[in-house]
């Protein structure tokens, strides 16, 4: 009898340990997903070409990864972008359009069998989902004003199993966020503040080193899960204000800090096209005010372009900081890791400093994406969308496709640097326009009464986009008007314009 039972008993501890193997390999064939927003980071990275900006973890990890060249997003603004971000979808309302997008759209819905973002269709799929900071458009995923006390409302209620943020001295995610080093923020201080910072503090005095610290330890806890995790990391800076421990300054010399290809005016353009710089200028105390009219000095240009810069390296290192304990914890060998920026900025490009404009130094970001076990970098050259990140990833782990998406998977330009019969085409909306970036061009309509309401800038022969040539273009518009007609939502109600 007692040989019979330990027979049984090993039978059944054989069984187990089969399902326990088996389930190992099931999450082995789904991988994790770290996933890092970078607020108003615009491509000005070592590994996008720009030798000046010290930014080595981003750039060793880009060794590795797929970096996306020409990647752009549907709307120049933080709220609205990471909606189409997570919905897959291009806007179909002015609200969608707002940084109340999510609010207005997601939050507070009741929860249907279409899943509110790709991070709920993950979760869904069998994967322990965490945030930490800014991952929607709220800076710890709550739903209250910026000088609020923080609420209990998540912005995305069916996303997260958990919803972290460390505000520190702060308070407040919204505090933390325009915060300051001596525990101040913009609005305490009635935005009487600079539009920048340095200290002589540790990268944990802000925020975004708290946030770094908070996922550091949230990574090893996920490493003894028997579940694929998704991660998402929400770094602050560099939106304004471009605070940043002094170290960090330090690795500029601000003298040699080039300005903008772009001082003056586009060419043929109405101004409305652009915008006076009113985030920028809501910083009181900054020693110069922006405007079209009268652009700032160039002594304040290469402060302020160094005050950006130092707020990238700030979050580079950052950024590394997570990458190492991903690395160090072995988790990096079944991890898919994102970095990806909400939109670009105008660092005084076309006298603009902010973004809220459908020019290139607005639309296109950074996009980085590593593949586990990658050791090959590429620069894809392919022009993608913000909404082509959803089908992307739910195919990467092996995720239920959702029909009604505007984006399209590209994973089939992940480790190569051809572009595989891609079409080249990203639309964007704002200010009463919509844009239509191609190979070659980008050509953008609005539905205004000033004029000119049509612009088409040649990259090939005006990169900066500083001369507008629809007229006496006729023929190259009339060949990307059907291109520009299919991203056409209707959203500024444009067939009853036409």
């Amino acid at each position: 009898m007692k040989i019979l039972l330990l027979s049984i008993s090993i039978i059944l501890g054989c069984v187990l340990i089969g399902f326990k193997s088996k389930s190992i390999k099931a999450n082995q064939s789904r991988p994790n997903v770290l996933f890092i927003c970078v607020d108003d980071l615009r491509p000005d990275l070592g590994c996008y070409g720009n030798s000046l900006v010290r930014s080595p973890n981003i750039d060793a990890l880009a060794e590795k990864s797929t970096v996306f060249m020409r990647h752009y997003v549907t709307q120049p603004t933080c709220g609205a972008s990471r909606y189409s971000l997570l919905t897959g979808k291009l806007p179909r309302a002015t609200n969608q359009l707002t940084n109340e997008a999510i609010a207005l759209n997601i939050s507070k819905q009741a929860r249907t069998e279409i899943p509110e973002t790709f991070i709920d269709n993950i979760k869904r799929g069998g994967y322990y989902t965490v945030g930490i900071g800014k991952i929607s458009h709220s800076a710890d995923g709550y739903l209250y004003d910026y000088d609020s006390p923080k609420s209990n409302v998540l912005e995305l209620p069916y996303s997260w199993d958990e919803m972290l943020f460390e505000p520190g001295k702060w308070k407040t995610g919204w505090n933390a966020f325009f915060g300051y080093a001596d525990g101040t923020n913009r609005q305490s201080r009635n935005g009487n503040v600079k539009p920048f910072e340095k200290a002589d503090v540790n990268d944990a005095d802000y925020p975004d080193g708290l946030s770094a610290n908070l996922a550091i330890t949230k990574l090893k806890e996920l490493s003894n899960r028997k579940q694929p995790f998704f991660l998402g990391v929400g770094f602050f800076r560099p939106h304004l204000p471009f605070n940043a421990p002094q170290k960090y300054w330090d690795l500029y010399d601000e003298s040699t800090i080039s300005l903008t290809t772009s001082p003056e005016l586009p060419q043929n353009v109405h101004p409305n096209s652009l915008q006076q710089s009113g985030e920028f200028n809501s910083y009181k105390s900054g020693e110069e005010k922006a405007s079209l009219q009268n652009p700032v000095s160039d002594n304040y240009a290469r402060k302020l372009r160094h005050a950006y810069f130092a707020s990238i390296s700030y979050v580079d290192a950052q950024i590394g900081r997570v990458l190492d304990e991903l690395k160090k914890l072995g988790l990096d060998k079944n991890t898919i890791v994102v970095i990806w920026g909400d939109h670009g900025w105008h660092l005084g490009d076309h006298r603009v400093w902010g973004k809220h404009t459908l020019f290139e130094q607005s639309l296109r970001s950074a996009l980085i994406i590593k593949m586990p076990n990658s050791s090959n970098g590429v620069r894809q050259n392919a022009v993608v969308s913000s909404v082509d990140i959803y089908p992307t990833l739910i195919e990467l782990c092996n995720q239920q496709k959702m029909p009604g998406l505007d984006g399209k998977s590209f994973t089939k330009l992940l480790g190569t640097n051809k572009t595989q019969k891609w079409d080249n085409i990203a639309y964007s909306y704002f200010n009463k326009g919509i844009s239509v970036r191609t190979d070659r061009y980008r050509f953008t309509q609005y539905f205004r009464e000033q004029q000119p309401t049509l612009e088409l800038y040649d990259h090939t022969n005006d990169p900066f986009e500083n001369r507008n040539i629809a007229v006496g273009s006729e023929k190259i518009i009339e060949q990307l008007m059907p291109i520009w007609k299919k991203g056409d939502t209707n959203i500024f109600m444009s067939t009853d314009k036409k």
